[in-house]
């Protein structure tokens, strides 16, 4: 079992930052990718960056420029460092770990971002 913890989430105005981060614990292996998805109220999940146990990364067209994904191996998190935040950027954050063996997905509890002035 793997699990996440995620942190970093809060209120912030537009065009302002906010850096989240997840740890992850327990029966991690090398080769996975971890990720932040977002899911707004009557909206569906959605990814917003990844990153591959290589360093791959991967980003949604809407965060392109704005958000930078990391990680650190050593210590299995994550961080997803958000620049530029807009009112649409608001969402409930999840983090995620995909096992590229096994094919489990793993699932933060979520946390709350909110653009507002």
């Amino acid at each position: 079992q793997v699990q996440l913890v995620e942190s970093g989430g809060g209120l912030v105005q537009p065009g302002g930052s906010l850096r989240l981060s997840c740890a992850a614990s327990g029966s991690i292996f090398g080769i996975n990718r971890m990720g932040w998805y977002r899911q707004a109220p009557g909206k569906q999940r959605n990814l917003v960056a990844g990153i591959t146990s290589g360093g791959s990364t991967n980003y949604a067209d809407s965060v392109k420029g704005r958000f930078t994904i990391s990680r650190d191996n050593a210590k299995n998190t994550v961080h997803l460092q958000m620049n530029s935040l807009k009112p649409e950027d608001t969402a409930v954050y999840l983090c995620n770990l995909h096992d590229l063996i096994t094919g489990y997905n793993y699932w933060g509890q979520g946390t709350q971002v909110t653009v507002s002035s």
